[in-house]
């Protein structure tokens, strides 16, 4: 004779787990129709981020077909394309504050609209209010070989200015950014303070790359090389004086700069202060 009592809660506890089992969902991993995608870049000393979802075109007509002119389009698919900028810039210029804005395109027959709006935390299209607008301004729309999936780059940059470009099916849209990278810079040279001698060095090297602030650059390292004199600033003097003409200084500080590099174990710029030396002589 079996005893059921026994046998009672057993089952009770199978059917519960079975009913548990069912009801919780088991985790598929499939491929999304449009993936999430981040464009990151960092132009001179800002950093630009756009994180959106990259819709395919799947044979579908994009342009007045899956994007309809004359409405609203949100730059992607899913929620609102976000476009994030670590220091103000200037998009077609008209000036844009640091920050994470939604991205929004208004496409027309005639021309193209891009759009910043500040409500950074719209899904979409729902609940935008023009009077949320940072930026209004009109893009720039030309034609390239067939692309697949919508993407976002920052092309043709220089550390000052680049273009923000989405490409999609056979379209490029693009906008023209200017970054104020000079201007940062050159406040923040203007407000260095420090016992250090390489961050001095390092804003007289790039005043002298960018060939602008001469006077400046030639402070800068004066100061660096009275901190403590390295082969590093002595030689970046050297090439300062030579910038300006005065060849027969800029001899005096290149040997300098051999000699103390000789001494250091990371001479890296030996070849180049030796070419000066041939060079400069002549």
């Amino acid at each position: 004779m079996h005893d059921h009592s026994r046998l009672a809660p057993a089952v009770a506890l199978a059917a519960l787990l079975a009913g548990a089992a069912r009801g919780q969902e088991q985790k598929l991993d499939l491929p999304l129709p449009s993936p999430h995608a981040t464009m990151q870049q960092t132009v001179g000393i800002t950093e630009v981020t756009i994180a959106y979802s990259s819709p395919a075109v799947r044979g579908r007509t994009i342009w007045g077909g899956v994007v309809p002119y004359d409405a609203l389009w949100r730059a992607g698919a899913n929620d609102c394309t976000k476009l994030t900028l670590s220091r103000p810039a200037t998009i077609e210029g008209k000036p844009v504050p640091a920050g994470s804005f939604c991205l929004f395109y208004l496409p027309t027959r005639a021309g193209w609209t891009f759009i910043l709006n500040k409500d950074a935390t719209l899904g979409g299209t729902d609940g935008y209010k023009q009077a949320n607008d940072a930026l209004r301004v009109p893009a720039t729309v030309s034609a390239i070989p067939k692309r697949e999936r919508l993407a976002y780059s920052m092309l043709d940059f220089t550390d000052e200015v680049g273009t923000l470009a989405m490409e999609w099916d056979t379209a490029r849209v693009a906008v023209k950014v200017d970054f104020g990278t000079r201007a940062a810079a050159l406040a923040e040279i203007r407000a260095l303070k420090t016992d250090d001698w390489r961050p001095y060095n390092r804003a007289a090297r790039y005043l002298l790359d960018a060939k602008f602030e001469p006077a400046l650059a030639m402070q800068l390292a004066d100061r660096s090389i009275k901190l403590k004199e390295e082969w590093n600033n002595v030689w970046t003097k050297a090439q300062l004086l030579a910038a300006s003409g005065k060849t027969k200084e800029a001899l005096t500080y290149a040997q300098r700069a051999q000699e103390l590099g000789k001494k250091s174990e990371n001479f890296f710029s030996a070849d180049d202060v030796a070419k000066a030396l041939v060079d400069w002589k002549k």
